[in-house]
């Protein structure tokens, strides 16, 4: 079983030709409605008594909500603008509501029955004390954002420790190290917190695996028409995380690299709609299995020998 534990959110989002107000996101989300092309996950988290019905039953179809929690008040809400060229995105506002605080109450199946774990980008604090609940852990990864590393580095660093991967993108990277070089930002990450595993995210130009020293460069797959990258580098998590649950043995490099293909492909369908809805799309589609496995197909012949 794979359980994803993070954030549901209402998002404002600007982009060059939409804007779209309090709509369902949230970096668990994402993660866990792309993981569920692969595996039923369960979902960790808190939403607010304003969380519209409609969002709601769009996570009773694609996640476990055993481990959900309403708590009066509102739900987490993030806000951010895209520049015209969609590959910078500034921050307007993030507002924790109930989010602040939470502590989570762990389902006891997931406890004992999740093999696979992904930490989103949470408070690192609860992220450490939710995976100290659960037994017989296969595999862990975890990702933050800019905002914990400003306020709790720390104690990402620390969160760091407790996994066996770490994804994050690479402005964070940078902002956590100090390092401009990506191959520099990979091996001060490894050096201070001896994770063994270590995905840094770079947008339209794909992703790098770490793992000793062995490099691995995975392209993203090309589009001609994104419209929003929200929630795009959580897909890509989440679906490696899905395929390697769904293939439930231990992790290898190799294994972890064909996830990576993978998150690759259910990360340019989440940029073809706006918010969840590339990944709805897909996952309505009767034929969206074949879909899937046609762009990882095409992916595959893409790279190099």
């Amino acid at each position: 079983m794979l359980t994803v534990f993070g954030s549901v959110a209402l998002d404002t989002i600007q982009t060059p030709k939409k804007t779209l107000n309090d709509r369902l996101g949230g970096a668990a989300v994402y993660a866990a409605i792309s993981a569920n092309n692969f595996t039923r996950p369960g979902l960790i988290a808190v939403v607010g008594s304003d969380l519209p019905p409609k969002y709601r039953d769009i996570l009773v179809g694609h996640m476990d909500l055993d481990g959900l929690t309403t708590k009066l008040g509102r739900t987490f809400r993030y806000g951010g603008r895209y520049d015209d060229t969609l590959s910078s995105r500034t921050t307007l506002k993030t507002e924790l509501n109930v989010l602040e605080g939470f502590e989570p109450d762990i389902p006891d199946m997931y406890a004992s029955s999740s093999r696979f774990v992904y930490l989103a980008n949470n408070d690192p604090d609860q992220n450490r004390k939710v995976l100290d609940k659960f037994d017989g852990v296969r595999f862990s990864m975890c990702d933050t954002i800019d905002f914990w590393i400003n306020t709790k580095r720390s104690t990402v660093v620390e969160m760091f420790k407790s996994v066996d991967a770490v994804v994050i993108n690479d402005q964070e990277a940078r902002l956590l190290t100090k390092e401009h070089n990506l191959i520099r930002c990979a091996r001060a990450i490894s050096k201070e917190c001896g994770v063994q595993y270590i995905i840094i995210k770079k947008g339209e130009h794909g992703s790098l695996l770490f793992y000793k020293d062995e490099i691995i460069s995975a392209p993203a797959y090309p589009l001609e028409n994104p419209v929003d990258p929200t929630g795009a580098g959580d897909s890509f998590a989440g679906a490696i995380m899905g395929y390697l649950a769904s293939r439930d043995r231990e992790v290898t490099v190799d294994e972890l690299r064909k996830g990576i293909i993978y998150g690759s492909v259910m990360g340019s369908f989440a940029v073809q709609g706006y918010g969840v809805d590339g990944l709805l799309d897909i996952e309505d589609d009767e034929d969206g299995p074949a879909a899937i496995q046609e762009r990882v197909d095409r992916y595959t012949k893409w790279l190099p020998c």
